[in-house]
């Protein structure tokens, strides 16, 4: 039996990423682990698999729907190939670095691969960079990631950069009692997730009519930070929800402080994605951009059976980011004849050339130059375009 089957076809969500792509992005990669790097963040670096049961512990949790399994043949024991890679910088932070001073700054990049992909991010598989700063349970600690995020993508180059907060914890504070039946709480949940303020005042008799009046009106108050604020300002707001609303605030003045010119907008009932983290959440947004450039927030740090510790920080998708970027000029490809001297390649390359050494004698450089994706040639120890070697050949 013919097996026709096409060997390079690869699953759903998976591609290969071949130059100039792969290029471009280990470049804005090295960049932005050098932004974060001079902000005193350390970079840690690890491994693409662990066990199960210390992969998916604590945070890792809510992504154990998007984990792929295997058995190490060698201990016998489930591993799991992450999915995201915050739920092993906690791991580190508590185990490997528990006696490091705090605050403790760690960044990091790698790839990761998930189960499923999204409608907004069909890709299994993508490259995670980002930042966490352990210990500091403060709104300055959350204004330095959200800063720092958004800079170094600035620096980047990517235009038109916004953000949006929110605060998933502010509607159990208002719901009260939200927790207590699960039924109800997916009702407001699935309400809230679509915009649905009717649906969510008729929620009345689960969580009480003035809750479900104030989280009806929480829809409403999303939009530009300073209105947000002010329209969850007018709601009465009290305890823990109005503590909520101040450290929204609180985080709203540092960030406009330190980028004035950045845009900034509140969500106060977006949950998805943040099913973790216990303070406020930001997602990073470019006008134009399909999906997310990243996300991120506070959660408890725990790689452990230990209750935790306070950490915040954010994680960029690179498949996002690129397409945010113009792509580079090309760089001259130049193409070097055989027996070039070393000291002329060495000059071409701290030009910023690219050289493509010839093993062998060849009649027609040009040619061989072209056929190898050059652009030019080195000819007499002078750099000339291709194009002008054969015109002036047929001359």
């Amino acid at each position: 039996m013919t097996d026709n089957t096409d060997k390079g076809l690869l699953p759903a969500g998976l591609s290969d990423v071949l130059t100039p792509d792969a290029t471009f992005e280990s470049s804005v990669l090295e960049r932005l682990l050098a932004d974060f790097a001079a902000h005193g963040y350390d970079r840690v670096n690890p491994p693409l698999v662990e066990f199960e049961d210390s992969l998916l512990n604590g945070i890792g949790a809510g992504v154990a729907e998007q984990t792929f399994r295997l058995m190490d043949p060698e201990s016998q024991k489930m591993m799991g190939i992450r999915a995201d890679m915050t739920p092993q910088i906690a791991r580190i932070a508590a185990r490997r670095l528990s006696q490091a001073p705090r605050p403790l700054r760690l960044s990091y990049a790698g790839q990761v691969l998930r189960v499923r992909g999204s409608q907004l991010r069909p890709e299994r598989q993508f490259t995670q960079v980002g930042a966490e700063l352990i210990g500091p349970d403060e709104a300055a600690a959350d204004a330095e990631v959200i800063v720092l995020a958004a800079r170094a993508l600035a620096n980047l180059g990517v235009d038109d950069l916004s953000i949006d907060l929110g605060l998933p914890k502010l509607v159990a504070a208002v719901s009260g009692n939200a927790g207590d039946n699960p039924e109800s709480e997916a009702r407001l949940r699935q309400a809230l997730d679509r915009k649905d303020a009717a649906a969510v005042a008729e929620l009345g008799d689960d969580f009480g009519e003035d809750a479900a009046r104030t989280l009806a009106a929480m829809l409403n108050a999303a939009g530009p930070a300073i209105e947000a604020l002010e329209a969850l300002g007018a709601l009465g707001l009290s305890g823990e929800a109005e503590s909520g609303r101040n450290l929204l605030a609180d985080v709203v003045e540092r960030v406009r402080a330190a980028l004035p010119d950045l845009a900034v907008t509140i969500d106060p009932v977006e949950n998805r994605g943040f099913e973790y983290h216990t303070g406020v959440t930001v997602t990073f947004f470019a006008k134009g951009v399909r999906g997310e450039l990243g996300s991120g927030g506070r959660y408890m740090a725990n790689g452990g059976d230990n209750a935790g510790e306070a950490a915040t920080g954010f994680t960029l998708f690179m498949d996002t980011v690129l397409r945010a970027l113009a792509p580079p000029a090309p760089r001259q490809r130049v193409y070097l004849p055989a027996g070039t001297l070393v000291e002329n390649t060495a000059r071409l390359r701290a030009d910023g050339c690219i050289t493509v050494a010839a093993l062998s004698d060849e009649k027609d450089a040009a040619g061989e130059a072209e056929r190898l994706g050059c652009s030019h040639v080195l000819q007499e120890g002078e750099v000339v375009e291709i194009s002008k070697t054969k015109a002036k050949s047929k001359d």
